[in-house]
């Protein structure tokens, strides 16, 4: 079994920044792919980003290109959300999640999934 646990969120002002951390345990990188998800309150979950275990190829939404970097640290089965220029609508719960598939947009590709971290961003 895998066990994701992110840290990181916080409160935040527009325009600032915030670097989430997500740790794998168990099984970590036992897939090929890791990627960061968020749920706002009374919305749907989203796809933020992705990356490849590999080569480290990343994807974006759109919403977040420019402005929020996925890296990976294989050495210490980690990955990293940097997230800048921070709006109000990016207040919501990320979560970090693990699966098979490279660059996948979609919650049901993923396996495994962290508790996720509370990122709020006041205007």
């Amino acid at each position: 079994q895998v066990q994701l646990v992110e840290s990181g969120g916080g409160l935040v002002q527009a325009g600032g920044s915030l670097r989430l951390s997500c740790a794998a345990s168990g099984r970590p990188w036992s897939m090929g792919a890791m990627g960061w998800f968020r749920q706002a309150p009374g919305k749907e979950r989203e796809f933020v980003a992705a990356i490849s275990r590999s080569v480290g190829m990343t994807y974006y939404a759109d919403d977040v290109k420019g402005r929020f970097t996925i890296s990976k640290d294989n050495a210490n089965n980690a990955v990293y959300l940097q997230m800048n220029s921070l709006k109000p609508e990016d207040t919501a719960v990320y979560s970090c999640a693990m699966g098979p598939v490279v660059g996948a947009r979609r919650m049901e590709a993923y396996d495994y999934w962290g508790q996720g971290t509370q990122v709020t961003v006041s205007s």
